[in-house]
């Protein structure tokens, strides 16, 4: 980690603005949580993965001038994340793979969205719980993972995908039903 700790978000926006060399400091910073990020999301491999995120650091510099100083950052660099990865299955028009997330971050999202204490310690109810997980509607899965797994606040959730503080608490309580749902109906009795 070179100067990142060393400069705020907005102090390394300017420099970039003025030097383009001091993006990659703002790069460095963001490489990778923006990484896990999609990788989550998009249930890509990691080569996918990698290929998105260069070409959302290049939008990301692309659209400095438009950054809205109101919002966080991180904020701002998610939701620019957020809209190339639904563009890029848009165009692709395929269903994300399953696999993508790793085990200790299922294990994460798991024992903070539902009571899975003994699911932590039985891998093969994690791999179960993980199809169960890929086969809910992006927007429930999106949320879960921003909430749990990214550990986002609810506002920055909305500043992420647009959306109402309401509508992404609506998003989450549904999501985790859903969740629970799934797993009950596939009988996963790991609970």
């Amino acid at each position: 980690m070179t100067d990142q700790k060393k400069y705020s978000d907005a102090q390394l926006i300017e420099l970039s603005k003025k030097n383009p060399e001091s993006f990659g400091i703002l790069m460095e910073k963001y490489q990778g949580p923006l990484f896990h990020y999609i990788r989550r999301i998009g249930q890509l491999s990691k080569e996918d993965t990698q290929d998105l995120l260069q070409e959302v650091f290049i939008k990301i510099y692309r659209k400095l001038n438009e950054y809205e100083e109101e919002l966080k950052f991180s904020s701002w660099a998610y939701r620019v994340a957020h809209n190339h990865v639904m563009d890029h299955f848009r165009k692709i028009k395929a269903r994300p793979k399953t696999d993508a997330l790793e085990q200790n971050e299922w294990e994460k999202l798991l024992s903070s969205s539902v009571p899975m204490e003994k699911i932590l310690t039985d891998r093969d109810c994690v791999e179960k719980v993980k199809s169960c997980m890929a086969q809910l509607p992006l927007d429930y899965r999106e949320v879960l993972i921003l909430r749990f797994v990214e550990e986002k606040s609810y506002e920055e959730i909305m500043d992420i995908l647009k959306k109402p503080k309401g509508t992404v608490a609506t998003l989450v309580a549904r999501g985790k039903e859903k969740l629970k749902e799934t797993i009950r109906k596939k009988g996963i009795d790991c609970l």
